[in-house]
């Protein structure tokens, strides 16, 4: 885990120290504005919105680490004292969010948040993590992930050693 973290960390202070471009800036913007178009429906639209708001922050586009009080806030719904149906949408929704991003910092921040709620939190996530998988294809499954996010569009091979490590 320590390992991941600091491969991210290293990527994010190499990718600002290399310059950029208004490409670079461009994807940024909309990224930012994704995440907030998120928020902003999930506040209206969700009966999980507290969760479904942690998700987003905590898997947000930015290239920094997720903040630890969104982290902490989705482990608090996935509790052993949370009913079983939020673990499971919680899973949901985190599947949800792996699948559809196109973007090497989300997917990797869910896998980071998939992981350590695996270490830290009780059996009951771990269980329904299975009942998931078993009823849907797998949740890990990060085969036709492709990062939109670099300028050339290819996984670059930080993104290839991290789908190997998984």
């Amino acid at each position: 885990m320590e390992l991941l973290c600091s491969v991210f960390v290293e990527h994010c202070n190499r990718e600002s120290m290399s310059g950029g471009g208004t490409q670079k800036s461009l994807r940024k913007a909309l990224g930012a504005i994704k995440d907030s178009t998120t928020v902003g429906l999930a506040k209206v639209n969700s009966d999980y919105k507290e969760l479904d708001i942690a998700i987003v922050k905590a898997t947000n586009h930015v290239e920094r680490p997720a903040k630890e009080k969104h982290i902490k806030a989705i482990f608090a719904a996935i509790s052993a004292t949370r009913p079983r149906a939020d673990v499971a949408y919680c899973i949901h929704a985190l599947a949800r969010r792996l699948a559809k991003t196109h973007n090497w910092a989300v997917a990797l921040k869910t896998l980071i948040v998939i992981h350590r709620a695996l270490r830290e939190v009780d059996p009951t996530f771990r269980e329904e993590l299975i009942n998931y998988g078993r009823s849907r294809s797998h949740i890990l499954n990060m085969a036709h992930f492709k990062d939109d996010s670099s300028p050339n569009g290819t996984n670059s091979s930080f993104q290839n050693a991290n789908k190997s490590f998984v």
